[in-house]
């Protein structure tokens, strides 16, 4: 008999059984996060399931903004990490902001800045998983530029459409 997978089940769920697993390190899980989350897997509510895997909560708020970086930063070196047993650790990871896009007004704020987010991440039955904080989408700048720039193309208000032109041109300047 074939083994049917829920056609939800994404790759990243496929390989993630081993990957999750407590003899790796829990540097990994917050890594591909914040990878996934650069890329823009937070802007669709739908895409949530792609992430679940790496985290503890169930559903996330609606953010109504968007941090726009131009890197981040895990550290592997556990040295670096608050550890507070060894099913239980703080991975401090570095952002390198550039602004944040507020959702309500379809605008970028430059914000140049390091940001430092502190990953709790916690044994949860035998799986490494991000515990807290629950931060709003950090998104690379081509992705944001991307996205606003579908925004704008699938918008048929034409107000709407220049606000979003608008915003298409000032992440660009944020490149």
């Amino acid at each position: 008999s074939v083994m049917t997978l829920p056609v939800n089940v994404g790759w990243a769920q496929i390989g993630f059984s081993q990957s999750g697993s407590l003899k790796r390190s829990p540097a990994e899980i917050v890594k591909r996060y914040v990878r996934l989350d650069q890329k823009g897997a937070r802007l669709d509510a739908m895409a949530f399931d792609v992430l679940s895997p790496y985290v503890e909560w169930k559903e996330e708020p609606a953010w109504d903004q968007i941090v726009v970086i131009q890197e981040a930063h895990v550290p592997e070196d556990y040295r670096k990490w608050d550890i507070i047993d060894n099913l239980d650790v703080v991975i401090p990871v570095t952002y390198r902001v550039r602004g944040s896009v507020s959702l309500k007004t379809a605008s970028f704020v430059p914000d140049e800045k390091t940001e430092e987010v502190r990953f709790h991440v916690k044994a949860v039955g035998n799986l490494w998983r991000i515990v807290e904080p629950m931060i709003p989408p950090h998104v690379g700048v081509a992705r944001m530029v991307n996205f606003a720039r579908e925004a704008e193309l699938q918008e048929k208000d034409e107000t709407q459409r220049s606000t979003l032109a608008a915003l298409t041109s000032s992440l660009r300047k944020a490149k």
